[in-house]
């Protein structure tokens, strides 16, 4: 869980919560558009810097890496046979081109150097101060709502899927390739959908009837220290740095 990062007490966990979204959201959109290889292998070199900073243990964040991966390994396994371009290697009937593979390449770096700032900087900070954070950079309030209604249900609705799973298997439910699994498959979603709407309806009901009115309150207050000010400060001359770098090709 994200909580787990959240307790150390080095300068990334000190900072400010509201200086730690802002630096992820540039960083982020900077990296994204960027194409050049030296940009992004600085990126992602400036992203390990944050995990040497932070002190985050290292296999743990590895953990939280590999979905991402796994996923990239996909791409891997399509682009550079899709992608059209110069050939550059064949697998039988299928030629992978010199265009298709620095594509990979380009997203393997780009989404391994924003997860990693990403799971830095926020999972640095407890749920419920990063989205007061949020509340108070003024982001919407519904975006905030449905950030902590999201981390509140998604438990409850994985444990709401483990029983209806557990009782299809108590039914001799035996998943295979055929008409019959996807049908159940499919009422299990169905029902999954149906039991979230029903409690999403009664937790409403309970709010309003404890005087909710679409404001969430804090008892904590945020205030910028001078180490938070140098850090948004050094942080802001990085980004602006690899953007420069993209744009005007000086390297």
């Amino acid at each position: 869980m994200i909580v787990e990062l959240a307790g150390g007490d080095s300068l990334i966990h000190r900072l400010d919560p509201r200086v730690k979204i802002v630096v992820v959201f540039l960083f982020s959109v900077v990296v994204a558009v960027s194409d050049r290889f030296v940009v992004l292998m600085w990126a992602l070199a400036l992203s390990l810097c944050i995990v040497l900073v932070a002190r985050l243990p290292i296999k743990e964040l590895i953990r939280r890496l590999i979905p991402v991966n796994m996923f990239i390994v996909f791409l891997w396994f399509f682009l550079p046979f899709t992608f059209e371009g110069e050939p550059l290697f064949s697998v039988g009937p299928l030629v992978g081109t010199h265009e298709g593979v620095l594509y990979a390449a380009r997203i393997s770096i780009k989404s391994n150097a924003i997860m990693v700032v990403l799971i830095v900087l926020v999972a640095s900070t407890s749920i419920l101060t990063l989205g007061h954070a949020m509340h108070e950079l003024r982001v919407p309030k519904k975006i905030v709502h449905l950030f902590f209604f999201t981390y509140r249900y998604i438990h409850v609705i994985h444990r709401e899927y483990l029983r209806l799973v557990n009782a299809m298997k108590a039914r001799g439910f035996r998943p295979g390739t055929n008409m019959h699994t996807y049908k159940t498959y499919a009422y299990l979603v169905g029902m999954l959908l149906v039991r979230s709407s029903d409690r999403a309806e009664r937790v409403r009901n309970a709010m309003l009837c404890r005087g909710f009115r679409g404001n969430l309150y804090s008892l904590s207050t945020f205030s910028m220290k001078r180490e938070d000010v140098i850090s948004l400060i050094l942080m802001l001359a990085l980004i602006l740095a690899l953007g420069v770098l993209e744009w005007t090709k000086m390297v």
